[in-house]
């Protein structure tokens, strides 16, 4: 059976649906899920997972899952180029290094997720552990289901729902819906929702997914990109598993008579084994998926009740992996708003700051990612940070974890970015900036500020902010003072620092761990200031006496 009726409803149970679903259930609010295939994808797809989407994952409980599920490399290394894998030295040749920031190392002066696995986990092993989760705490997700009609009246959407085994049809009225429904969105034509941007680009490609053990040809060098370069087979090999796993990407031309639909199990044997080098090499082919790269990004992310998220608001080039993390942000940002406002805690408007903050964003990652189409090799190149800066390109880790909002739901936002290369000067405590990261210790356990930061808002004030602490109480917030109450910054002054406050100064933080305001020293009237602030980001009145 189907509900009549449910809070969100959200289409499309690919990643960014399923991430959609575990934050939103995590916070309180089951939504409905409908994706119309039968399963969770198998093709691992997209693979690059990006520092704040770790953040994502610690925040709502699944870090460690999401690690479990990280493949392990004793060895990985940059780009290599060569004619084929067999003919590489790998012991020998020059490596390009990995991108600058890629994840290499455990950023522990910006953030407490792990990034020490280079953040490479395919996409299907990530769907896995969202759905998982996201049914755990209640979300309910339908396999095989698709939507068919839509129709939006003043309090509710009407949503016509099929079971694709079946035919049966089910209508179900949602207060809210959620299109995650991929690049073709149905959801956003239906909309009538134009995008922009230079659309397809390139010729069209195919991903190869196999199964061969070439552990005897990379040995402990396993290449994070492979640019293979025979006539035969030119393309780029890619480890999944990083043992007997792997993806090769090649493309065809359609302008040549060429087409999806030549590449036959038995073609995509022959272009494998050519690319790798080995003739009679044991290969099993797992699935094939063809692509393009494009770029383009919807005109509105909002119509009335339902919502674009994902690639149904945004396309993104691979390169740099801001594509798939994007999505993910947006969701990020979305159901918290939700929660406010079906839980009568904020005002209706405050859902208008979803597409204020959320495309700005996903046009950034967009421009980033052209700009890499045009010079990957400043993507790579660990020394290129004076002609990223003439180029106006950013670090990947920037682009992943530095932006900022600028909205109502933001007070005295603060848009300017201090570095396109250091992603730490960006993170200062802004009002609209990921509030900044320092370890802490809390009742005898080591944890993050960011930590400190729950489901609703939180005020993180300085080592002597007695006073914000008690305005936040009165109004029902939770406070912490860093520095005292149990909680003790490892370097003492470290966080105020790094927040740009004083020791009697505080930061209002939302949900989603981003600055809403901030005061770099104590007030007069802590409470008449700190009401004020909270009702402008909530759009709600303000109830605190002057």
């Amino acid at each position: 059976m189907f509900p009549e009726r449910v809070p969100v409803l959200v289409v499309g149970g690919g990643t960014v649906g399923l991430s959609a679903a575990l934050f939103l259930a995590r916070q309180g609010v089951q939504p409905l899920v409908v994706e119309r295939h039968a399963g969770v994808a198998t093709h691992p797809r997209a693979t690059g997972v990006g520092l704040r989407t770790v953040e994502f994952f610690r925040q709502h409980g699944i870090e460690e899952a999401f690690l479990a599920a990280v493949p392990r490399a004793s060895g990985t290394e940059g780009k290599v180029v060569a004619r084929t894998l067999a003919e590489a030295d790998l012991d020998e040749v020059g490596w390009t290094a990995p991108p600058p920031d890629y994840g290499d190392t455990l950023r522990e002066d910006i953030s407490p997720a792990h990034s020490d696995r280079r953040g490479s986990c395919p996409q299907d092993r990530i769907d896995q552990v969202l759905l998982t989760a996201a049914r755990q705490h209640g979300a309910d997700l339908r396999n095989g289901v698709e939507l068919v009609a839509l129709e939006q009246e003043a309090d509710v959407v009407v949503a016509t729902l099929r079971e694709r085994s079946s035919g049966a049809q089910h209508v179900v009225r949602a207060d809210y819906v959620i299109a995650a429904d991929g690049s073709g969105s149905p959801v956003r034509r239906t909309l009538g929702i134009g995008t922009t941007g230079p659309g397809s680009m390139g010729v069209p490609m195919v991903n190869i997914y196999f199964q061969a053990d070439l552990t005897h040809l990379v040995k402990e060098h396993v290449p994070i990109v492979c640019e293979i370069t025979t006539p035969e087979a030119p393309g780029n090999l890619m480890a999944i598993n990083y043992t007997n796993r792997w993806v090769f990407h090649t493309s065809y031309d359609p302008e040549r008579g060429q087409r999806a639909e030549d590449f036959t199990t038995e073609r995509c044997l022959e272009l494998v084994r050519a690319a790798i080098g080995v003739p009679d090499l044991r290969v099993e082919i797992l699935s094939t998926l063809p692509w393009q790269v494009a770029g383009r990004l919807a005109d509105r992310f909002r119509d009335g009740r339902v919502f674009l998220v994902g690639d149904a608001a945004h396309v993104v080039p691979p390169i740099g992996a801001f594509g798939l993390n994007t999505g993910i942000a947006d969701v990020h940002n979305l159901a918290w708003k939700l929660v406010a406002v079906l839980e009568g805690w904020a005002g209706t408007e405050l859902l208008d700051s979803y597409e204020a903050e959320r495309r700005p964003v996903a046009r950034f990652a967009l421009d980033q990612a052209l700009l890499r189409m045009r010079r990957p090799d400043l993507h790579w190149n660990p020394d290129g940070a004076a002609e990223r800066a003439v180029l106006g390109m950013a670090s990947a880790l920037v682009v992943h974890l530095g932006y900022r909002y600028d909205s109502t739901a933001v007070v005295g936002a603060d848009t300017e970015l201090p570095s396109l290369e250091d992603v730490q000067r960006d993170l200062d405590g802004s009002p609209g900036s990921r509030v900044p990261h320092s370890w802490v210790w809390r009742s005898g356990r080591r944890v993050s500020t960011m930590d400190l930061v729950g489901s609703e808002f939180t005020v993180l004030a300085g080592a002597d902010g007695h006073s914000w602490c008690a305005a936040a109480e009165a109004l029902g917030l939770t406070a912490y003072r860093v520095g005292q109450d149990g909680v003790v910054v490892d370097r003492a002054g470290g966080w105020q620092d790094k927040a740009g406050i004083g020791a009697d100064g505080a930061v209002l933080v939302r949900p989603d761990g981003f600055v809403a305001w901030r005061a770099s020293a104590a007030s007069d009237e802590p409470e008449r200031e700190l009401d004020e602030a909270l009702s402008q980001v909530l759009s709600r009145v303000s109830v605190a006496v002057s």
